[in-house]
This record gives structure tokens, C-alpha cells and sequence, in this order.
């Protein structure tokens, strides 16, 4: 994985627009490997493997054993950061190498979908007006 290159933050709708490229996947012409998501704890259906709704739809978890030390719970709300994998037929994964608990943040949904917006308007498409 190439950490130089960005984590674009994303939401599970936007990921339907992702294209494969050879060394990652692009989203508006840049080129990333690693999605920068927040959202709800939905379920876990099986050890290490959770689903998240982040609002626009939901996306498989797999955490690394670092992350299986806490204690994640359904209905937290966190942000999460990792390796996407598309699949078709199937919702995006998320190789996890970053999960914090924001539940405790009052305003932590309305504000990550101003920072979706903003990156949007600053970064993935740059005709936006």
C-alpha cells in the first residue's frame, strides 16, 4: 500500500463511481488506495468482520487483530480508515488499519458530511460551481 497517496473520504454511495486502476483506484481523476469513511456499527457477522451504514448505504469491515483488542460495539458511531476493496455483486470492503470510537462527538454526523462535501468541491471535481 502506497501511504503517500491520499485516504479520499467517501461515502458508500460516492463508491459506486470508483474505477480500478493499475496501481489503486481513481475517484474524479485522483488516484488513492485507502477510503477515509465514518458511519454506524450495524452488525458483526462473524469475529472481526463488522457492517457499517454510513447514510447512503453500507460497507463490510474487516478488522485487523490490533483492532479486534477493543471492544466494538453495535450502534457506535466511527470513523474508519483502511484499504478499500470493490467486489462485484457485493457491498465495498474496507481493510481496516484505523477505527476510533466518535460516538461521544454530539455533532460528529452532520459535521462528516461537510467534510465529504468540502473535499468534493476542493478536490474530486473541480468543474463543481
Amino acid at each position: 500500500m502506497d501511504f503517500k497517496l491520499a485516504a479520499l473520504k467517501l461515502t458508500s454511495g460516492q463508491m459506486k463511481d470508483v474505477l480500478t486502476a493499475r496501481s489503486g483506484m481513481t475517484f474524479g481523476g485522483i488516484l488513492f488506495q485507502r477510503a477515509w469513511v465514518q458511519g454506524t456499527l450495524v452488525a458483526e457477522y462473524k469475529k472481526g468482520y463488522f457492517y457499517l451504514d454510513d447514510g447512503t448505504g453500507i460497507i463490510e469491515l474487516q478488522l485487523s487483530n490490533d483492532h479486534l483488542l477493543r471492544n466494538w460495539k453495535i450502534g457506535m458511531y466511527v470513523m474508519v480508515v483502511g484499504l478499500l476493496v470493490m467486489r462485484t455483486g457485493e457491498s465495498p470492503l474496507i481493510r481496516v488499519h484505523k477505527m476510533v470510537d466518535l460516538s461521544g462527538s454530539p455533532d460528529r454526523e452532520a459535521m462528516w458530511y461537510l467534510e465529504v462535501i468540502e473535499a468534493y468541491k476542493l478536490f474530486y471535481d473541480l468543474s463543481f460551481e
